[in-house]
């Protein structure tokens, strides 16, 4: 899709806005000044697309604030990684954000509805670097495994054991992890058989649920 130099103008001022809250590289706010976030939110709150806000998207779920969004890639320390796996895409604006930085994007969602909406956004925007897959995302996507990023989209009390077997050595997994009634953004490092587990900042997100929901 082509972003007319109006809607430019629009992306820009929306990614100076982040920079003033989240410190960026450069390749993250390219990302931010590329991605149409009104094209992820429902029409009734577009007006609202470039407040740094969250908002609903149906299903009682929620796209993230732009500065959730900004942080959780920034804790992900993309740079130099080549392929990232994210459980829920939701919306999928997160995951079109990490595809203007990783050359693959894996992305699994457990709900028909959301998942069928945010491909055929990815397909307005002429994403083809996403890969989409209708599942419980805490199994992750073997086939593709090892991944040097994950990132869960959704809180939960604990990482599946197995998403961590599917992170590539050296590799980082953040997750908003919920402790004693707070949610904290956590940061992994894989080294060996080891993890390195950096608790970030407090943080609000939908929780983890179990199955798929068919459409």
């Amino acid at each position: 899709m082509i972003v007319n130099e109006a809607k430019k103008i629009v992306l820009q001022r929306f990614a100076d806005a982040l920079a003033d809250e989240v410190p960026m590289t450069p390749a993250i706010y390219r990302a931010f000044c590329e991605v149409e976030r009104e094209l992820f939110v429902p029409a009734g709150f577009r007006h609202m697309a470039y407040r740094l806000d969250a908002l609903p998207i149906g299903a009682n779920q929620w796209i993230s604030s732009p500065v959730t969004v900004a942080k959780m890639t920034v804790y992900l320390e993309p740079e130099g990684a080549d392929k990232v796996l994210e459980v829920g895409c939701g919306s999928g604006y997160q995951a079109a954000i990490l595809s203007r930085i990783f050359r693959r994007v894996f992305t699994i969602e457990r709900i028909d509805t959301l998942l069928k909406e945010a491909k055929e956004r990815f397909r307005r925007l002429d994403i083809h670097n996403i890969h989409t897959r209708l599942d419980d995302g805490r199994r992750g996507w073997r086939q593709f495994a090892p991944f040097e990023r994950i990132l869960l989209s959704a809180s939960t009390p604990e990482v599946p054991e197995i998403l961590f077997d599917q992170l590539a050595d050296g590799g980082i997994l953040v997750a908003p992890i919920e402790q004693d009634g707070t949610q904290i953004i956590t940061r992994y490092r894989k080294r060996g058989e080891a993890l390195d587990e950096e608790a970030l900042e407090p943080c609000l997100f939908v929780p983890v649920k179990e199955g798929v929901e068919q459409g």
